[in-house]
Order: C-alpha cells, then structure tokens, then sequence
C-alpha cells in the first residue's frame, strides 16, 4: 500500500470511517484535503522539465502509454496538473481494490480519470479496458513496478499494451533534488519542500505487433534499462 493510501487511511481511521467500494462524503473530504495538500507541496517545489519529443507541447498526435516508477508518483498528478495540454486526457491505472477506488478519486482532483484493475489483480480486464479507452484517444499512466513490486522491475503489461495498441510508451524520469525515503516495498519518495524536481519525458519507445515473446522479452528489458540507467537518486536493487 503506498503512502498516499496509508495516510488517507489515517485520515478515515481518526474520522472512524469504513473503507467501501464506493467513498462516502467524509472520504471525499478527506481525499480532497489530500488533494490540497499535494498541491500546495507541489508550488513550493523548483520544477525543471525536459520534454524531449514535445508531448506537452502537442507534438504527438496519438495517444501514449507513459511510464514511470512507482515511488515516485507523489507530485506527479500536480505536475501534471500545471502543463498538460488541452486536447489530451490521460486515465490512471488503479487496483481494483477499495484503495483504488481512493485514488481514483484523488486523481480526479487534477484532471486525471482512472482504469480500475491491475498486474495482480483484474488484470485482464484492465488490459480490455486500457485497449478500449487508448482508441477512444486518452493516454494511459502506469507504474509499472507496481503494485507491489519488486521495485525497478517493469513488469510485461506495458509492452503487452503497446503491441496490442500500436501506440509507443513514453519513458519518464523523475529526480527530486531533495527527499525523504519511506520504509515502503517501493521506498517510496518524497521531495523536501523546496527542492528542486526534475521531470524528462524521453523519446518514444515502439513495440512492433508481430514480434514474439523472446523479442518482446527483450524489449521489456530494454526498456527497463533505458528507465533505471539514467537514474541519479538511487540505483536499481537487482533486476531483470
């Protein structure tokens, strides 16, 4: 469970609320509350962003599958928040779990929808709905360690994705300058405030449709290197 959950959780555990498929109106409160606080703690971060193929600037006509890790997603729907373009919408895949369903709700709070499922569990019918939601022209936001790890390993949804779709991942580096690190699966990150956070969206990243699984093996470990070798605020723990 990442912190994000943990401390909505926190939130309804004082308020004496019961977790249920669907939030009630104290835990949308209490989501919205966490939603003001991301973003405040976002404006006093020093963003620098490195947009390499010009996604934000609405130089990719298609839709994406973007890419990053998931201890690193704390700032993310705020960065995204403040320059997303306005003709593209992007879907966050969640858990199907009653967690899930709180982060969705989160996300909404800064312009995202949400895919309800996971690696773990509903996973095929994530993947369904990925598909459908990717041709009616939303990006799709996936960490693809999670939800439970092992950390750094990208797991083989995002390329499978990809070649069912035909539809490049985008790669995205994030660096905070400054951060503390949970004792989470994920060591889950928090940049200080006031610290710088860097952000590179990387070229796109194809897989062909007709390749085999040893050629889609070898492009997930591609991929991951291209990921996890240009990192600067931790190594990778041993992947493969």
């Amino acid at each position: 469970m990442s912190p994000a959950y943990r401390l909505v959780r926190k939130v309804g555990w004082l308020l004496r609320l019961k977790l249920e498929g669907k939030p009630g109106l104290l835990w949308r409160l209490a989501v919205r509350l966490l939603a003001l606080l991301i973003r405040l703690h976002g404006r006093t971060l020093r963003l620098k962003l490195e947009d390499h193929p010009g996604y934000l600037a609405g130089c990719l006509p298609h839709s994406v599958i973007v890419l990053f890790w998931h201890n690193r997603i704390f700032s993310t729907p705020f960065v995204w928040e403040r320059y997303r373009p306005r003709d593209r919408h992007a879907l966050v895949l969640t858990s199907a779990s009653p967690e899930g369903s709180l982060l969705a709700l989160l996300v909404s709070h800064f312009g995202m929808g949400a895919v309800r499922g996971s690696s773990s569990r509903q996973g095929s019918a994530a993947l369904r709905g990925m598909i459908a939601r990717i041709a009616e022209g939303n990006d799709i936001f996936i960490t693809p360690d999670g939800p439970r790890g092992p950390r750094y390993r990208l797991q083989p949804g995002a390329i499978t994705l990809a070649q069912q779709t035909g539809v490049p991942i985008l790669p995205v580096h994030i660096e905070y300058s400054r951060y503390r690190r949970l004792r989470s699966w994920d060591g889950f990150a928090i940049a200080l405030p006031f610290s710088q956070m860097r952000v590179v969206i990387d070229q796109p990243f194809w897989v062909k449709p007709e390749q085999t699984s040893e050629e889609l093996e070898n492009a997930r470990q591609h991929l991951q290197s291209i990921m996890t070798d240009s990192m600067l605020m931790d190594r990778p723990d041993s992947v493969a």
